[in-house]
């Protein structure tokens, strides 16, 4: 292990996904009011802001607990076997109580209210194709990176989100923390409770799909980063 007990782990996961939702839904409400009515022009300033943001807060968390931020990172690296069945748990029950601590956190910077149903309709076949894609691609980018160039994976992350968020109908949550955090803001980045559902179960098939077309296509041993953020060693897929 990396010399980082499990309490410090979590307390990076916990903080780490807190900025992240208080980069999303703070820059939403940001871009939509300086946007003028312009909905291109708010995702433009929500991208770049969660994009950016993700790339630091990597850099920042990575070497304590793997800076996952994301059950379906926590869920592929544990069927990977890579982060035992408790850690795992605990590292979900975390990244979405972390969520909404970051969502309440935007809200009361924008002096909204702090927790709200979401109201923004995100559901049908095309978007939940979107968000396995985004779910998909993101550990495609994570794996990938793993195995040829670890320590890219903070810049190629935040590329793939950033790129997602415009090439994806359903603006690439590709994470169900943050799909359930967004739940619970009526802001520009929210989504009506009734279709996180749809949105969670699309990101857990895209990401164990993603687990096994990369275990397949990397079999064997090779050399990468632990979840926990341990220095280049041998793991076993």
């Amino acid at each position: 292990m990396n010399g980082h007990n499990l309490s410090r782990r979590l307390a990076a996961e916990a903080l780490g996904t807190a900025f992240l939702l208080a980069v999303v839904v703070g820059s939403g409400i940001m871009g939509e009011r300086l946007a003028g009515g312009n909905d291109a022009i708010a995702l433009l300033g929500n991208t770049i802001a969660t994009g950016a943001a993700l790339v630091v807060l990597i850099l920042i968390f990575g070497a304590i607990s793997g800076a996952h931020f994301n059950p379906a990172v926590t869920l592929a690296f544990s069927v990977r076997r890579e982060i035992g069945p408790r850690d795992a748990s605990l590292y979900v029950v975390v990244q979405i109580a972390g969520g909404l601590v970051g969502v309440m956190a935007a809200h009361f910077m924008f002096g909204e209210p702090l927790l709200v149903e979401g109201v923004k309709a995100r559901t049908g076949a095309g978007q939940w194709l979107g968000e396995f894609v985004a779910t998909f691609g993101l550990l495609a980018t994570i794996l990938g990176c793993l195995r040829t160039r670890p320590e890219a994976i903070p810049y190629a992350v935040g590329l793939f989100i950033t790129a997602g968020y415009w090439f994806t109908s359903s603006t690439s949550f590709a994470n169900p923390a943050v799909t359930i955090a967004r739940s619970f803001t009526d802001t520009f980045s929210g989504i009506a409770p009734a279709d996180a559902p749809g949105f969670i179960a699309a990101e857990v098939v895209g990401a164990l799909a993603a687990t096994a077309v990369f275990g397949w296509l990397w079999s064997g041993r090779r050399r990468g980063i632990a979840p926990s953020g341990d220095t280049t060693r041998d793991i076993a897929d």
